[in-house]
C-alpha cells in the first residue's frame, strides 16, 4: 500500500505541475513561462518525485512506464493493476484541485484545461497520424532513457536527471503535436474535467504510449542484454 500511495502522491504532482504551468503559467500576460517553461515544468516534476518516492515505489508516475518496465523484465506482472488504479486516480485528483485553482480567475473558461488532442485540437493543427506516430516514438525514447539510466551498469544516483531532462526534451519536441502525452495517466486527469473531445480523443493516448513504452523497453534490454 505504500508504495501504491507514493504513486499516487507522486502522479498527482506530475499532473498539478505540469498542467498546472499550462493553465496557471504558460500565457500570464508579458511573464508567461512558455512552451520551455511549460516542459521544464514536466520534467522536474519527474526530477523532484524520483527523488523523493524512487526508493518506495520506483516513481514510475505513469502506466506505460509501469507497462513498459514490466516488458522488460523490471516490474512483476501482479503490480501492474494497481500501479495503474493509484496513476490514474492521482491523475484525476491532480486534475481537480487544479480546476478548482483555475476557477478561481474571473474571467476562466475550461477551454482545453492542457488535455492533450489530435487535429484541431492540436496546438499546431497536426493530424491524428502525426499524433500516433509522435506519441509511440516519444514514449519508445523515454523508456529507454529510463532503463538505460536505471541499468545496474549505469553511474548511480544520476538517473533522476537523466529520467527528467528527458521527459524536458520530449515536451520541447512533442508540445505543438499533441500537446505532449506519453503517459495516459496524465492525458485522463485533466481529459475527464473538459469531457467531449478530449474524452473521445483519449484512447490515443493511452494506445500509442503503451506500445511506445513496450517497443522502448524491448529494444533497450534487446541491445544491453549483459
Amino acid at each position: 500500500m505504500k508504495q501504491y500511495g507514493a504513486e499516487f502522491i507522486g502522479t498527482f504532482w506530475l499532473v498539478l505541475g505540469g498542467c498546472g504551468s499550462a493553465v496557471l503559467a504558460a500565457a500570464f500576460p508579458a511573464l508567461g513561462i512558455g512552451l520551455h517553461g511549460v516542459s521544464l515544468a514536466f520534467g522536474l516534476t519527474v526530477l523532484t518525485m524520483a527523488y523523493a518516492i524512487g526508493h518506495i515505489s520506483g516513481c514510475h508516475l505513469n502506466p506505460a512506464v509501469s507497462i513498459g518496465l514490466w516488458a522488460g523484465g523490471r516490474f512483476p506482472a501482479n503490480k501492474l493493476l494497481p500501479y495503474i488504479v493509484a496513476q490514474v486516480a492521482g491523475g484525476i485528483v491532480a486534475g481537480g484541485v487544479l480546476y478548482l485553482i483555475a476557477s478561481g480567475k474571473a474571467d476562466f473558461t475550461l477551454k482545453a484545461f492542457a488535455s492533450n488532442g489530435y487535429g484541431e485540437h492540436s496546438l499546431g493543427g497536426y493530424s491524428m497520424q502525426a499524433a500516433l506516430i509522435t506519441e509511440v516514438v516519444m514514449t519508445m525514447m523515454f523508456l529507454f532513457i529510463i532503463m538505460g539510466a536505471t541499468d545496474h551498469r549505469a553511474p548511480q544516483g544520476f538517473a533522476p536527471i537523466a529520467i527528467g531532462l528527458g521527459l524536458t526534451l520530449i515536451h520541447l519536441i512533442s508540445i505543438p503535436v499533441t500537446g505532449t502525452s506519453v503517459n495516459p495517466a496524465r492525458s485522463t486527469g485533466v481529459a475527464v474535467y473538459v469531457g467531449g473531445w478530449a474524452v473521445e480523443q483519449l484512447w490515443l493516448f493511452w494506445l500509442a504510449p503503451i506500445v511506445g513504452a513496450v517497443l522502448g523497453a524491448v529494444t533497450y534490454k534487446a541491445i544491453a542484454s549483459e
